[in-house]
Formats: structure tokens, C-alpha cells, sequence
């Protein structure tokens, strides 16, 4: 996956934004569906269109992909990577499409839909079981969001976002929204960046999806640097919130258990972090010990009891989700599997294929700003960290990540068992099966009780 930082060389960096969408080939699963009426507008009569014509065409739409960002960080900084479907169909359009007996409309490349074309916060209540809890809980609970850089339009853009799914307002002057930079500064605030707009678009989307009445605070790092992302997870932290997501993310050091000291530890606050996109191998900061390592997965509607079924997202041999073992994190005294004598990512997961990602609103985007759909474990990150708001204030000593793993084997996490994110020597690692695996954890929310002390 490439990543960008803006006047940097051309070289690899350690760090980069995890992204936020990535090809995928999108399939029509829809139970049940036999044919429909559909009207033709050039006789005025109707004719039936067969759920077979339909997923034919839906398996030849795949969806593309926009890398908002230029490439290649310099070293020891992250990256916005804002992709977003740009072609073809999502889950979304392909339910919506079958359910008028016709075929779905693909997205305009380069361009941003007048209407929503992903996951709204209804279908995320409804596919992790949080439909009443977001109606009631959240109340008093700050979420923050980690992002670099400034975006000029973060607020007027939460607020579309809101008023067009009927949530609540959220904005500076009835103090549900704040935007800050890493010091605290309300007016000095970094140089703003296309590509990072959209990244906080879709985290700021996503809190507001799960936990409607949830306050928001933005701190805004003035560079991509590990440093100073750290120094903002510190300010979020500093300034009362409990709950603080992170999607950025690269590859492993030896400097990752300083990192560890510095930014991340933080007894009584849970602290998400993205598992990362390009597919099986671990990465950091959801490889520290202190932080709630979140990977992703493929979402769809399903005729059965729950009405959803999820798999590992994965693309591509380069684009899924990531997980493994850590070669430099001490495993935590509340992580039993046996394959990995260090951390293992991930513990739990939501959806972050693009191919069923989540509706964003954007008006700051390099490109086709307004309505988009994107996906990553940029999605799943702010998606868990709101479950947690949802379930309560962590215990003052906690560290958070260890919850799942109290409720593990239970109906309060929806165990995912199909799917793979690459190949590994120990299956488990990159293979999901019953109970723990690496790319999805223990599996995504069914309710609150998997992340509560309790």
C-alpha cells in the first residue's frame, strides 16, 4: 500500500496512514432472491429480471479505488492513504439494487455520489447488535480521533453527515464537537491536507454511526511524524477522553516498546489501533501491548438470525487486513494463544472491506468531494473505539484490549470462521477458524458485554 507525505522524498518510510480502501471484487449474496418486475421505460410495460442476470452483472462491476495522496513518506512519518471506491458497486448498492428487481448503478469514477453508497449507522447498529445502546448510551463519553494535519471543513462536514441520517447535532457550540492541535490550540492549527480530510472524514463519520451521542474530539498532529501522532494521542488523553482511535500504522522496531511508554500506555483510557492493509504481517502501534489491536472484515446482509454474516477482508495478496505476531511487543498476561510467545494482532475486528465499506461525507477531498464510500481498518478502528464509549468508562487501572478477551467464546462477540488475509506458517495467524484467530481477533461486536470490565 502506498502512503504520502506532503514535500517528502521518495523513499519508504516506517510509517504510514492506514488506508482507507483498496480494490475488491464485489458479489451480490442475497438469500432468497428470485426474480422481480422491473419497468422499462421505453415500452412502459415491465419484464422480470432474474437474480442470476442480476449478480452477473454485479460479478463483473468491481470496484475501484482513488489514492488521494501522492507516495512514499520520508522516514519516520506516517502518510494520509485516502482511498475510496471510486468504480463499480458496494454491498450497500447491490442490497439496495436487488431489493427493485434491477441491477446496481456503479460509482463515477473521480467523482463523489449526491447520495450515500455504503453502510449507513443503522446497518452498523444493526449488524454488531448496538441498535438500542446507540440510542441511549454514549452520553458524557469523549471519543477522540488521531489524525494529522488540519481539516478546514471537519466540522461542517460532520454536521451533513448527521443531519442527513437524523443524528443528533453535534457541533463547537453545544460542545459536542471540538478540534484541536497537539498542544491544545483551538486556533493554531496545522497546515490543512486533502488527503488527510478524508481520512478524518471517515473517523469522525464513524463515531458518530455508533455512538450518536457520544462528544467528539479531533486532535489534529502538525506533521505526520511518529512523534508528534504520539504527542496528539497524549493531548486527547490529557484533555479527558477515555476512548481515543488510531489508524495509522507501519512496520515494526526496536524503538516500538519506547513508543510504547511514551504515547500508548495509558491505564483506564481504551486505545484503538488499525491491524493495518496490506494483508497478513504486524504492524505498529496495534502491535503494543497497551492498545486494543482492531482488524477488519467483509460485511453482508444474510438471511439468517442475525441477518449479516462477516469473513476476513481480503483483496489481495498486498490489500486486507493485517494481523500477526510481534517481534519486538512483550504479549500481554491476558493474551493465552500459544503459536506467538510475543503480541499477537489482532483481539477483535468490524468491517473494512471496501467492497462492503461505510458511507463518508467530504468536502475537503483532493478529488469528487461530497458523498463517498470507503473501507480499511481506518473504518474498524473509530468503529470499536465507539463500542467501547458505548459500554462505559474502562476501570481506572485497566487496559481495555483485555475485555474481549474476558467475554471470549460467548454470544457477545460474533466469531468470525472463514476467510484468510495471506499465507503463514502458523495457520491461526493468518487463517480464521472458531475462537481466536489473528486477522479478526475474537471476533466483531454482538452488543456491549465483550467490552465492559465485567
Amino acid at each position: 500500500m502506498r502512503t504520502s507525505t506532503p514535500n517528502s522524498p521518495h523513499i519508504r518510510g516506517r510509517w504510514r496512514r492506514i488506508g482507507s480502501a483498496a480494490a475488491a471484487t464485489a458479489a451480490l449474496v442475497l438469500a432468497g432472491l428470485g426474480s422481480a418486475a422491473h419497468a422499462d421505460a421505453a415500452t412502459g410495460g415491465t419484464h422480470k429480471v432474474s437474480a442470476r442476470t442480476i449478480a452477473a452483472q454485479v460479478a463483473k462491476a468491481h470496484v475501484r479505488y482513488e489514492n488521494a495522496c501522492a507516495a512514499h513518506p520520508k522516514k519516520g512519518y506516517a502518510s494520509c492513504n485516502a482511498l475510496r471506491v471510486t468504480g463499480g458497486t458496494t454491498a450497500f448498492m447491490e442490497k439496495q439494487a436487488a431489493l427493485k428487481g434491477v441491477a446496481p448503478k456503479t460509482v463515477k469514477p473521480n467523482a463523489a455520489s449526491d447520495d450515500p453508497t455504503g453502510y449507513g449507522p443503522s446497518d452498523l447498529q444493526s449488524a454488531y447488535g448496538l441498535t438500542d445502546a446507540a440510542s441511549s448510551a454514549g452520553s458524557g463519553e469523549t471519543v477522540a480521533i488521531v489524525d494529522a494535519y488540519d481539516d478546514p471543513n471537519a466540522e461542517a462536514d460532520l454536521a451533513t453527515y448527521r443531519s442527513y441520517y437524523g443524528l443528533p447535532d453535534c457541533t463547537t457550540d453545544n460542545g459536542c464537537f471540538s478540534k484541536v492541535s497537539q498542544t491544545g490550540s483551538t486556533t493554531s492549527l496545522p497546515k490543512a491536507d486533502s488527503g488527510w480530510a478524508g481520512e478524518e472524514s471517515l473517523d469522525l463519520d464513524m463515531v458518530s454511526a455508533v455512538c450518536p451521542n457520544c462528544n467528539i474530539l479531533l486532535v489534529e498532529a502538525k506533521s505526520a511524524s511518529d512523534a508528534n501522532l504520539g504527542t496528539a494521542v497524549n493531548e486527547a488523553v490529557k484533555l479527558g477522553a477515555k476512548f481515543v482511535s488510531n489508524s495509522y500504522g507501519g512496520s515494526e522496531s526496536s524503538s516500538d516498546t519506547t513508543y510504547d511508554s511514551s504515547y500508548y500506555k495509558h491505564p483506564g483510557v481504551a486505545i484503538t489501533a488499525s491491524a493495518g492493509d496490506e494483508g497478513y504481517g504486524a504492524e505498529y502501534p496495534a502491535a503494543s501491548k497497551y492498545v486494543t489491536a482492531v482488524g477488519g472484515t467483509a460485511l453482508k446482509t444474510s438471511s439468517n438470525s442475525r441477518g449479516w454474516t462477516e469473513s476476513v477482508w481480503d483483496t489481495s495478496s498486498t490489500e486486507g487486513t493485517g494481523s500477526g505476531c510481534s517481534s519486538y511487543d512483550a504479549k500481554p498476561s491476558w493474551q493465552t494463544d500459544t503459536g506467538c510467545s510475543k503480541r499477537m494482532i489482532a483481539d477483535v475486528s468490524a468491517v473494512a472491506d471496501p467492497a462492503t465499506g461505510v458511507s463518508v461525507y467530504d468536502s475537503y477531498g483532493s478529488d469528487g468531494t461530497g458523498w463517498n464510500t470507503y473501507g480499511g481498518t481506518s473504518a474498524s478502528s473509530p468503529i470499536i473505539a465507539s463500542v467501547y464509549a458505548l459500554a462505559g468508562t474502562p476501570g481506572s487501572s485497566d487496559y481495555p484490549a483485555q475485555y474481549p478477551y474476558n467475554a471470549a467464546g460467548t454470544s457477545a462477540l460474533n466469531d468470525v470462521t472463514s476467510g484468510s488475509n495471506g499465507t503463514c506458517s502458523t495457520s491461526y495467524f493468518c487463517t480464521a477458524k472458531s475462537g481466536y484467530d489473528g486477522p479478526t481477533g475474537w471476533g466483531t461486536p454482538e452488543g456491549l458485554d465483550a467490552f465492559t470490565a465485567g
